[in-house]
């Protein structure tokens, strides 16, 4: 069992004294070859990663959610018959994905659970991605809602660009819900058509830190 699924259950175990009904899990990712094409409708070629977000809960019988962030120590809910953006953190994620569900016409379930992750976040792994579609897969089986990626990635995108308001393209959502061990996936961005690119035997892919961190050259005044 990999360290943050261990954590996940451990934690909310020793928080709700019983075992988790679910555990969930949704990764970053890293994009070989399409910088910037994915929101310009054309070709990327991004892979899911070993580092995930992960989600223990069970369902509760009011349309509440409860959450604890392992990585944060913070505790957080919302009702899901009262959703509001407060801009307050890590959870309007999950508000988001609540909302753009239930605008989709999903009726969605209360759930309590415990949140953690390895994805470094900021580093361009898209941390924020995995953790719509470990909100969505949550919701989903609480739900009773069928999995089906490519609806989701874009509900989760939609999360993120109307209640999160970052602007992004399908490919970090996409990559996160229909990702293969040991492939690559090539999107069309126009169609959201996915080929998976099988790695030859042996093939490693290595994230290096640089150390420089996302933002506008020096002298930019665009």
């Amino acid at each position: 069992m990999p360290l943050c699924q261990q954590s996940v259950f451990a934690a909310f175990e020793a928080r709700f004294g019983r075992p988790p009904r679910w555990i969930v899990r949704a990764p970053g990712r890293v994009n070989l070859i399409g910088e910037h094409t994915d929101y310009n409708d054309g070709f990327v070629l991004p892979l899911a990663i070993d580092r995930a977000i992960w989600i223990a809960l069970s369902p509760r019988d009011e349309r509440r959610v409860t959450v604890h962030s392992v990585d944060f120590h913070e505790d957080a809910e919302f009702r899901l018959d009262r959703l509001e953006n407060e801009k307050a953190g890590w959870i309007e994620y999950l508000k988001g994905v609540a909302w753009s569900l239930q605008d989709a016409g999903y009726r969605l379930a209360g759930w309590e659970g415990v949140l953690q992750g390895d994805v470094p976040q900021g580093a361009g792994l898209s941390s924020s991605a995995a953790l719509e579609v470990a909100t969505a897969r949550a919701f989903a089986a609480c739900s009773g809602i069928d999995w089906a990626p490519h609806p989701m990635a874009l509900l989760g995108q939609r999360a993120e660009n109307r209640w999160v308001g970052v602007q992004c393209g399908i490919m970090d959502q996409l990559i996160s819900a229909a990702g293969q061990a040991d492939h690559a996936v090539l999107i069309d961005c126009r169609s959201l058509d996915t080929t998976p690119v099988p790695f030859p035997p042996g093939t490693a892919v290595v994230v290096l830190d640089t150390a420089t961190r996302r933002g506008r050259p020096r002298g930019f005044s665009g």
